[in-house]
């Protein structure tokens, strides 16, 4: 092969054609299937890339439970939950729903973590939300070119500023801010860390949001112009309920980021594991549980499996919001192509 195209190659040099030879037959024949055979390989790069993701999500997923499952060979369900018993000398209720891993009677009730890890994302969920939605209002409806070309890329920014920083302004500057403003009894607490995990939540909103208002057909916004509708009332009455199902996803998402934020709740919620509804009081979140007792517990044995049955049970929840804000988006995808 290499000679027959050294040959042709010579022939067109000295302008001597070759008899049934096109001097770009081989060439071209080549070129396709160069071109082919690139195709081939990012295909199954792709290919790849795909199976290699579901296959390390399916291991981490059989990794956790496998570790996890071993908490039932020395407890049952129930003492995930607790234990409420009733003290008739005392006339109150005293509550066993502990998390005390050390002790003569070890106790692992998930009730304080999980309320912990509410009370902290619920609040930082619904502030940036709040936020990251008129921020993506306003960078898709109302800001102009230059003014989005600066602050999208800035608003952006804040995924990339390590937690830890955050979590060390909150720690320094903001809890005492805010114990002075609010006198509140617990300088570090859910609030204090829902402010800071409501900064990292917050391009994610921002940026997805502003892709759901984006995807909507400009032919809504001309028709709701054409009916004689202001700026503002196109914008609440046609946009955002058409891009509501985008919103949405996002917020979940948001939310499902708030629930795996670590260094920010390790550094500014107090650690208290106590069951409370209180935002101003100490609380402590499933992810600060694993990041503070992993390092301390013996392979193996009923804490260490313990830790990663919350490992289990936060992947399960964050796992449950990313598959339903998928649904979401696909059907608001859909919707819109109708």
């Amino acid at each position: 092969m290499a000679e027959s195209l050294n040959i042709i190659s010579e022939a067109k040099l000295r302008g001597v054609n070759l008899p049934g030879v096109s001097a770009f037959s081989i060439p071209d024949v080549l070129r396709r299937k160069d071109a082919r055979f690139g195709d081939a390989v990012m295909e199954n790069l792709i290919r790849f890339a795909g199976v290699s993701s579901v296959l390390i999500i399916t291991l981490i997923f059989v990794f956790l439970f496998k570790e996890a499952v071993q908490f039932f060979n020395t407890a049952h369900l129930g003492d995930m939950i607790g234990k409420m018993v009733y003290d008739p000398w005392d006339e109150k209720q005293v509550y066993n729903m502990l998390w005390q891993p050390v002790g003569d009677v070890p106790k692992y009730s998930f009730v304080p973590i999980l309320l912990g890890s509410f009370l902290v994302s619920f609040p930082a969920t619904l502030m940036a939300a709040v936020v990251g939605v008129g921020c993506a209002i306003y960078l898709s409806e109302i800001a102009p070119a230059k003014v989005r070309e600066i602050l999208k890329p800035t608003l952006e920014l804040l995924a990339g500023i390590p937690t830890v920083v955050i979590g060390f302004i909150m720690l320094w500057l903001v809890a005492s801010f805010t114990q002075d403003l609010f006198h509140t009894k617990f300088r570090l607490n859910a609030f204090v860390g829902a402010l800071g995990v409501a900064l990292t939540t917050l391009p994610i909103i921002i940026t997805l949001s502003e892709d759901a208002l984006n995807a909507v057909p400009k032919e809504l916004r001309s028709a709701s112009y054409a009916l004689g509708g202001t700026k503002w009332q196109t914008i609440l009455g046609t946009v955002l309920p058409a891009g509501i199902s985008g919103i949405s996803a996002a917020v979940l998402l948001g939310f499902g980021r708030a629930l795996g934020e670590t260094m920010i709740v390790l550094m500014a919620t107090g650690n208290a594991a106590i069951i409370t509804l209180n935002p101003f009081s100490s609380v402590r979140t499933m992810t600060a549980t694993i990041a503070s007792e992993l390092g301390e517990v013996s392979h193996g044995d009923e804490h260490y499996a313990a830790l990663f049955l919350v490992g289990a049970v936060l992947f399960t929840l964050t796992f449950i919001l990313n598959l339903v804000s998928e649904v979401i988006v696909s059907r608001m995808r859909r919707q819109l192509r109708m």
